[in-house]
């Protein structure tokens, strides 16, 4: 690492460790803002569109069955930052038990594991706050079994790691995050930070605590996906985000590597207002964005209608239709387990919702067949 590319003290400072090698220890937070007119617009904009997707979320008729897609696309997005190439399509057909042997899983287990680390946060947030507990237990769940599982899951690095182009070493790494000792300093700081009284807006908070891990890096692996994980919890802990229906990793993973160049330069040069509007500008965008697949995802629904009140069973026949917009590719087993049916009442509406054009059979298989609710799906999908 260079040390004079960080020429700015507004966020911390290079120093020379003991080891002879060049690191960079964060400042704690929060940094000192200038709150210019842009900032400021950026921030009322963020605000505004979450708004919107609470209202939009609470008067959707299943919002609690929404949640799942929405997680699922936020760990595909949040994974594909790190380089995994397994899909939707691909997270959903693993979780059926369905893959082919001749694939390989690896990327689709790393998503998955994702998927189970986000629905682990929510749940344990009613009990524990966010905190370093909390991350190493997030990191625990999402590097079981997988690529970077041999990098210690669920505790916080003992050694020294760096951030660089392949076959980078310390001394030509991009950047240093802080030594160990340094490092447990700097966690407990971001600690504090979080649950301290503010007056500083939460959205502008989250983004400062997201560089601050990132800056930190405390983990061998995994850290760019935990950091993400903890924007999504923070938000629903301070009741921000009602529900995790925000796919904010969608923008990153769009505008991959400004986000790196904004992350950096808050370390380098002190750039902390382009980050936190970027931040805020990937928030507005991605609520938008929600609010159009949720308003696409009712306006299906209700074309559905139609075959709830024909059926002579209206009531399930509306509880399997839900079910599609939580799980738009399914088994009957997925189904039974679901909706606690019986395995041939399944099958029977099933078999109604392909021959009306609902639910198609993907696999071409006798048995062990897969469905996709093809409109559904292509409304959670379409990067559009």
């Amino acid at each position: 690492m260079k040390p004079g590319d960080f020429r700015s003290t507004k966020a911390g400072k290079a120093i020379r460790t003991k080891n002879g090698y060049w690191a960079f220890i964060p400042a704690p937070l929060p940094p000192n803002l200038d709150w210019s007119p842009a900032l400021l617009t950026a921030l009322s904009d963020a605000e505004r569109e979450l708004a919107k997707l609470t209202t939009v979320a609470g008067s959707f008729p299943f919002p609690r069955l929404l949640i799942q897609p929405f997680i699922r696309r936020e760990a595909v997005l949040s994974s594909r930052i790190e380089g995994t190439r397994a899909s939707l399509t691909d997270l959903y057909n693993y979780e059926s038990a369905q893959m082919s042997f001749l694939e390989s899983d690896d990327d689709v287990r790393e998503v998955h594991n994702y998927v189970l680390a986000l629905d682990y946060g929510l749940e344990r947030l009613q009990k524990l706050p966010v905190s370093q507990r909390l991350i190493r237990e997030l990191h625990a769940k999402l590097m079981d079994g997988v690529r970077g599982g041999q990098f210690t899951p669920g505790e916080f690095r003992k050694t020294q790691n760096w951030i660089g182009a392949a076959g980078s070493t310390i001394e030509t790494a991009t950047y240093v995050p802080p030594p160990v000792d340094e490092m447990k300093i700097a966690l407990g700081a971001m600690e504090v930070f979080i649950h301290a009284d503010t007056e500083l807006p939460a959205l502008v908070r989250a983004g400062l605590i997201h560089y601050q891990f990132e800056a930190i890096h405390p983990f061998l692996d995994g850290n760019g996906r935990v950091g993400r994980l903890l924007i999504m919890l923070l938000l629903r802990e301070w009741g921000v985000l009602s529900q995790p229906l925000l796919n904010l990793s969608a923008y990153f993973e769009h505008y991959r590597q400004e986000y790196y160049d904004h992350l950096l330069a808050v370390s380098q040069h002190g750039k902390w207002e382009e980050w936190l509007r970027f931040f805020l500008r990937g928030i507005s965008a991605q609520a938008q964005d929600s609010i159009f697949r949720m308003t696409r995802l009712q306006g299906i629904r209700t074309q559905y209608e139609e075959l709830v009140q024909a059926d002579n069973n209206p009531q399930r026949m509306s509880a399997v239709i839900d079910f599609l917009f939580s799980r738009p590719i399914l088994t009957l087993r997925q189904l039974e387990t679901a909706l606690d049916i019986p395995y041939m009442a399944a099958k029977r509406y099933v078999d109604k919702l392909v021959e009306a054009g609902v639910l198609k059979e993907t696999t071409g298989y006798a048995r062990n067949r897969v469905f996709m609710a093809y409109e559904v799906f292509q409304a959670l999908e379409n990067t559009e």
